[in-house]
């Protein structure tokens, strides 16, 4: 495939610093790799420095800031935009982060749009009743502007088709990949570094992901009071009013000196949790696919998750999965994840084995080929 211009949706490569900007990031890094390809990274302002450089600037890679902020920013993301896209001579327009512009199949531009997860439809519980109806609005408009969609999960395509009418031909499920910073080998005197600067203690179960309700963390919190006195739990994660209530549970019980939180953690800090981890916990309700699963895994740290979304296509047969409301469960899962523990180092070798799938070249290899099919 020779000269093809691909333009992207770059909102959340340069503003958010994990979730969809990581995906966004992991993605074009990898594609910039496949000759023949133009890479065009549209965004309405500059976003944070640290984020826009860890894209690698390629000669095929470019931005295109639009300097737009607030409500105008929000419209030329929705509409006017594909009057740029036509500027440029894009040919296909990547959607990242489930939105696509109104108006992009008219314009005779192709399209295509990662739709990463419906929960704020399957369990909208968790959602302002006016962001239930805004997201629910912008999926229906996508979709019936989409060439083709992609779904990060067999999960997620199921709830594609079911609760927004698509066709399964008009899906296809490639999964995402993990940054390849995310490796059980790390800089000795980083990990020593951040242990002291975040004082972190000698034993700790890891969780990494926003502190919310839908992600469950309270679980963990519980289980805590089951398991050796020396057994921590680290969670890293961007704050909440949930956050509060865990904090509060955990000072009741008795726990507050054994759970520690981190907000703003520098993501280039992230690999060094990991690495100082015993364990890697993840008692998320619902996700669309859970990419932390991934980088605990090839962190080499055995992974406790949660069943009832996609979190077992995620992690694969030999991390443990408990339901989402039983701490006793979750406490016998994490202590057979901790150091000694029988066969834990046989799950985490065959865990590794299994996310090898999820591999940064895989993963471009098949949105390359996606690309082709739509193009030619």
């Amino acid at each position: 495939m020779a000269d093809f211009m691909i333009g992207f949706d770059a909102k959340r490569i340069v503003r958010n610093g994990t979730g969809l900007g990581s995906y966004g990031r992991t993605l074009v890094n990898d594609l910039s790799a496949s000759s023949g390809l133009q890479l065009r990274l549209y965004a309405p302002d500059e976003g944070r420095i640290d984020l826009r450089n860890q894209i690698v600037m390629r000669p095929n890679v470019s931005f295109s800031i639009a300097g737009k902020h607030g409500l105008s920013a929000a419209w030329w993301r929705m509409s006017s935009i594909v009057g740029d896209l036509q500027r440029d001579g894009v040919q296909l327009y990547h959607g990242l982060s489930g939105e696509l512009p109104i108006g992009i199949r008219k314009s005779g531009i192709h399209s295509i749009v990662t739709i990463h997860d419906l929960i704020f439809m399957r369990h909208p519980e968790f959602y302002h009743w006016a962001d239930v109806k805004i997201y629910s609005w912008k999926f229906r408009q996508t979709i019936r502007e989409a060439d083709h969609i992609i779904a990060i999960s067999e999960c997620t395509k199921r709830d594609i088709m079911e609760l927004g009418g698509v066709e399964e031909q008009r899906i296809s499920v490639i999964y995402q990949s993990c940054a390849p910073r995310f490796t059980p080998v790390v800089d000795a005197s980083l990990k020593e570094e951040i242990c002291q600067y975040y004082c972190l203690p000698d034993r700790f179960v890891l969780s990494v992901g926003s502190i919310e309700q839908r992600k469950n963390i309270l679980l963990a919190v519980r289980a805590l009071a089951y398991l050796p006195n020396d057994v921590n739990l680290v969670i890293v994660g961007r704050r909440t009013h949930y956050a509060d209530s865990v904090a509060d549970f955990a000072r009741r019980q008795g726990l507050a000196s054994r759970v520690l939180m981190f907000h703003d953690v520098p993501d280039q800090h992230l690999p060094a949790f990991y690495a100082l981890a015993e364990s890697f916990v993840y008692p998320s309700v619902y996700e669309g696919f859970g990419i932390p699963i991934i980088e605990a895994v090839n962190c080499g740290l055995p992974v406790v998750a949660c069943t009832g979304s996609c979190l077992e296509e995620a992690g694969g047969p030999d991390c443990l999965y408990v339901a989402p409301d039983d701490e006793h469960a979750m406490a016998t899962a994490i202590s057979h994840t901790l150091r000694g523990a029988d066969g834990r180092d046989v799950r985490i070798a065959r865990s590794q084995q299994y996310v090898r799938r999820f591999s940064g070249a895989d993963v471009a290899g098949q949105v390359v080929d996606l690309y082709r099919r739509i193009l030619l």
